[in-house]
């Protein structure tokens, strides 16, 4: 018997709600787009994050991170011509923090140098990475083809270089690039390996664009060669010079950073103070070095996600409220209308509870048509931002939940006031109204 009254009463609700179609459709708008807009709101933020501390993690949330930056300016133009400039990592920090700090596991110093590159006909901007053979053991590269630097390329000087996937197309075209000439600055170099990295977001990066996503370094080139560090520092000079006002000053940088990667992630705050304290005395106190920490920047782009999900969240849910209000000046409207029906169901023995119910089950019927064409079309817009805009989203299971879950609990709100009102009418005022 409560099975045939709840069958009943479901389909009371829907003849109802079918004698006003155009009402019903356009009081459910308010719930599909605000069951959509959090849903597509929440997959866009869930994607920018993820694909944020992917770029991240692959820096290595054991390695530390040195970078050489320009200090300011300490003393004001006195009129010459020509200065001379020193600042940065050297190769004697390197060999400093090898040697002194504990629980250092590897240290890796870059040299890094924008040059073109040259092969038969075809010329491309480059970065010139000058690295040791165990740059692979901080870095997410794997060598596609051929190989690494080794040993002996590095004691020797040897004019052997690896270039990475992305220069491959641009410079090479359809050619295989393992034993071909690279010709650089007058001398050609061996390419001896090729070098690729695991996607990111759905697209090919290397870990000096990871570097560039972390620390917002961006650079024109079309890719990276790797050489030995001793041939890198035989061959290029680490002068650079700069003219402004009349005036011409050369700075001279050995490095432009240094990896250093530790035993374990709970060594990777205690290094970090200790690797500044050991620069801030070989530099004298002369802040010509930052430090980058993956762990911290990974840490922080967690807590960043956390925020923009709530504040996405909330921003959409704004659109479902929107909709519960809808939702309950509809049914109220609708009580008024059926006042003289609510007088006849109460006189003919309908309790209070049957008459809520009834309202109750047209508000559910709205809220959930709404609900799930909402998902439908939440889905969707993710996937069309994904394949006409190129940015990844990522829609999950908790936001579906949430989205169905808030306009639920919206529904089921709005559509209180309105059957308690109905059901607390006096039955025989209502039978009297016109």
């Amino acid at each position: 018997m409560h099975l045939f009254g709840v069958k009943r009463t479901v389909k009371l609700g829907i003849k109802s709600l079918w004698m006003h179609r155009l009402r019903s459709a356009l009081t459910t708008l308010g719930i599909i787009f605000g069951v959509c807009s959090v849903i597509a709101m929440l997959a866009i933020g869930e994607g920018a994050s993820q694909e944020a501390q992917e770029a991240i993690a692959r820096l290595g949330s054991t390695n530390l991170l040195v970078e050489t930056v320009e200090p300011p300016e300490e003393r004001a133009d006195t009129g010459e011509t020509q200065r001379m400039r020193s600042f940065g990592l050297t190769y004697k920090d390197a060999e400093s923090i090898r040697n002194t700090l504990p629980d250092v596991e590897v240290v890796v110093p870059i040299r890094e140098i924008d040059q073109e590159a040259r092969y038969l006909r075809r010329k491309v901007a480059i970065k010139i990475i000058g690295t040791v053979p165990w740059y692979t053991e901080v870095s997410p590269i794997h060598v596609v083809h051929g190989r690494f630097l080794s040993s002996i390329d590095l004691h020797q000087q040897q004019s052997v270089c690896v270039v990475d996937e992305q220069l491959v197309s641009g410079l090479f075209g359809f050619e295989e690039p393992v034993g071909k000439d690279v010709r650089i600055q007058g001398n050609c170099y061996r390419v001896v390996g090729v070098a690729g990295a695991p996607p990111v977001g759905g697209k090919e990066n290397d870990f000096d664009s990871a570097m560039q996503a972390a620390t917002g370094s961006d650079g024109g080139a079309a890719g990276s060669i790797y050489l030995p560090l001793s041939t890198s520092k035989s061959r290029f000079t680490e002068l650079t010079a700069s003219f402004s006002g009349g005036s011409q000053t050369i700075e001279r940088v050995q490095l432009q950073k240094i990896t250093v990667k530790v035993k374990s992630t709970e060594h990777v705050l205690p290094m970090r103070d200790m690797l500044d304290t050991l620069l801030g005395h070989l530099h004298k106190d002369k802040k010509d070095y930052r430090i980058v920490v993956p762990l911290e920047l990974l840490r922080q782009a967690k807590r960043t996600k956390l925020i923009f999900s709530i504040v996405l969240g909330s921003i959409a849910t704004i659109s479902l409220l929107v909709g519960g209000i809808g939702i309950m000046n509809i049914m109220l409207a609708t009580v008024s209308e059926r006042t003289r029906e609510i007088g006849i169901r109460r006189a003919l023995g309908a309790r209070k509870r049957d008459i809520i119910v009834q309202f109750l089950s047209e508000t559910l019927l709205l809220t959930l048509v709404g609900g799930i064409l909402g998902i439908v079309l939440g889905s969707l817009i993710p996937f069309l931002v994904t394949h006409f805009g190129h940015m990844r989203t990522v829609i999950t299971g908790s936001s579906l939940v949430l989205a169905f879950g808030i306009s639920a609990a919206v529904g089921i709100t709005s559509g209180l006031y309105p059957a308690y009102r109905a059901a607390n009418m006096d039955p025989i005022e209502s039978l009297r109204h016109e």
